[in-house]
């Protein structure tokens, strides 16, 4: 068998666990909260899935590097775009969301809930 970072799967599934934030690790390093996956019958690899609030940073910072620049800096438009976006990720869902969106879009959390509310 290959090594783990050489079998076709771990290519196909690294775009996905690195957009969440999680890590691929060998299956016998897999533990209870980890998610094992399998390539045609056979446990190739697992994925150790981010706490959510880590999650939350690792999806705002995905979002400064396509927007290509702080979200504290985007015109109110974008922000609301990004709290739609955020919204459809379930962002707000996190224990303080609403806190961590706000501040790294430069914000109070008043206009964060008038901008969930514009929709």
């Amino acid at each position: 068998m290959s090594s783990l970072g050489e079998h076709p799967f771990t290519s196909a599934v690294k775009p996905l666990v690195d957009a969440i934030g999680g890590e691929i690790i060998e299956v016998g390093a897999a533990s209870e909260g980890d998610v094992v996956l399998a390539w045609e019958g056979e446990d190739v690899l697992a994925v150790r899935l981010p706490h959510l609030s880590q999650s939350l940073d690792h999806i705002l910072l995905a979002l400064e590097r396509t927007e290509g620049r702080p979200l504290s800096e985007l015109d109110r438009k974008s922000k609301q775009r990004v709290v739609r976006l955020l919204e459809s990720r379930g962002a707000f869902s996190v224990r303080h969301g609403v806190e961590t969106v706000a501040t790294a879009l430069g914000v109070s959390r008043f206009t964060v809930y008038n901008y969930l509310n514009r929709q």
